[in-house]
């Protein structure tokens, strides 16, 4: 007998490795497998949009190669429509909170629940992004003691708490934590957690709508606000303007703020310097890669969480590849899991190499230097380096350029204004333009996303002499 739900389980340890946190966050969002037999399985999604897109976009590259792997006789997937059953109650939802909600893991969520003691409507935060599940090592001790001193006396210790670090490092976790915690110990308190980004949708929405004044009552009367992604307010002159006066409104009342974001306040180029000096007013906390000791920590305490017994060897093999991102660790120890799950096995050492051969990031992998990426767009496209980073206009080379400034900045994390200087001193506005471009082009244009993968496949790829 199929088990439906270990079985998307499978799907979605596989879309999170293979998807940046924001697509997967929105198209994978409330989605199950209803129905499966040998040759059919029946997905449900939330909206006729997210069944497009899947059959455009994820379902041969993901879900059904995915699937094959254990109903290796499917012919066919059916979609259905219809809204997954909640396991909670929506109490006295507004209007102004059901648009600011966020994935933050695979169970069924719940947008806005009831504040314990209260009946005012809260985000709803991931109950299991707590303290206790976050795994403490050299390269996030003082973000996680900061957090925690946060949560105990919100508004007066560390305000704001600004926490930044790479791609997959647990700066949600953190930010999540603080907040579950804070409901916790004051079960009164109003908690707010939103990524920037939904912040500009809705100030913009309101806008046009004609409701900033509900907008504005909104996030200046909470007690604690969480911003995930800060760096996403780089270059948008309006919505700084806003959360610079909704900051003074929460940091003047000794509400609490906390703020996470990639890179710290100075490195965020298009930030105005009011902001990024608020942002520096109080605590600043950092978070690196973990060692090898912290990685193996996280994989022991994820393991056990799923209770599903793995060999140590397993877990020290996926701690010894994947160095640098904890997302991609646990999607990495998911796919291990969901595999001897559906076998009914405990995976072998071999078993589990092959496994996570597709995306274990091996000792030799090339270090790229943006010359690398340069080189190869240039290549790529027959140009020569000096028109690829001129100053011509025409369409064969622009295009090009603003592939170059989009890898730049997806490959290397550069800042605008250092990939403004590796491109020929540009402003950094333009560059900002154009990667915002190509980003959002991606999303729409598959001839374009596969040049891109074409061109990434060319810069990892390594011979035998270790020249790319």
């Amino acid at each position: 007998m199929v088990d439906n739900k270990r079985l998307w389980q499978s799907v979605l340890g596989e879309a999170e490795i293979a998807l940046s946190p924001a697509n997967f966050s929105t198209w994978f969002k409330n989605t199950e497998i209803i129905n499966a037999s040998e040759t059919v399985v029946f997905i449900r999604v939330p909206n006729i949009f997210t069944k497009e897109w899947f059959e455009k976009k994820y379902e041969k590259e993901i879900i059904t190669k995915c699937l094959l792997r254990n109903l290796p006789h499917l012919d066919k997937i059916e979609y259905v429509i219809g809204v997954k059953p909640q396991r909670e109650t929506i109490f006295n939802e507004p209007t102004t909170l059901k648009s600011t909600e966020r994935l933050l893991e695979r169970p069924p969520i719940a947008t806005l629940i009831k504040t314990r003691g209260t009946g005012e409507t809260i985000e709803r935060l991931n109950p299991r992004y707590t303290f206790e599940t976050f795994v403490i090592g050299e390269s996030n001790h003082l973000a996680q003691a900061a957090s925690e001193a946060v949560a105990k006396a919100p508004g007066t210790t560390y305000n704001p708490l600004f926490i930044y670090g790479g791609v997959g490092l647990g700066k949600t976790h953190l930010l999540q934590a603080i907040g579950n915690a804070i409901l916790t110990n004051y079960p009164k308190k109003k908690v707010v957690y939103i990524t920037s980004e939904r912040f500009t949708n809705e100030l913009v929405d309101s806008i046009l709508k004609k409701t900033t004044r509900e907008f504005k009552e909104k996030y200046r009367r909470v007690d604690c606000l969480l911003i995930d992604d800060v760096q996403f307010l780089e270059g948008k002159d309006a919505t700084q303007e806003e959360f610079f006066h909704t900051f003074n409104a929460l940091y003047e009342s000794s509400k609490q703020i906390v703020l996470t974001s990639d890179r710290p306040p100075k490195a965020i180029a298009a930030l105005e310097a009011r902001l990024r000096s608020r942002f520096e007013w109080g605590m600043m906390a950092d978070i690196t890669a973990p060692n090898y000791e912290t990685r193996l920590a996280i994989l022991r305490s994820k393991s056990a969480n799923l209770k599903f017994p793995l060999a140590d060897s397993i877990l020290e093999l996926i701690a010894q590849k994947i160095q640098n991102n904890i997302r991609e660790l646990e999607g990495a120890l998911t796919r291990t899991v969901a595999f001897g799950q559906l076998n009914n096995t405990v995976p072998t050492i071999e078993e589990a190499e092959g496994l996570l051969g597709g995306i274990l990031i091996s000792p030799g992998k090339k270090i790229l230097r943006a010359h690398d990426i340069i080189r190869t767009v240039s290549k790529y496209y027959d140009l020569k380096k000096e028109d690829l980073l001129g100053k011509q206009r025409n369409k064969e080379i622009v295009v090009p350029r603003q592939i170059l400034i989009y890898l730049l900045r997806e490959e290397l994390d550069l800042p605008y204004t250092a990939i403004a200087r590796e491109i020929g001193g540009k402003d950094h506005t333009t560059i900002i333009h154009n990667y915002n471009k190509i980003k959002n082009l991606v999303l729409e244009n598959t001839d374009l996303e596969n040049e891109i993968l074409s061109i990434k496949e060319k810069l990892y790829s390594v011979d035998t002499n270790g020249k790319s």
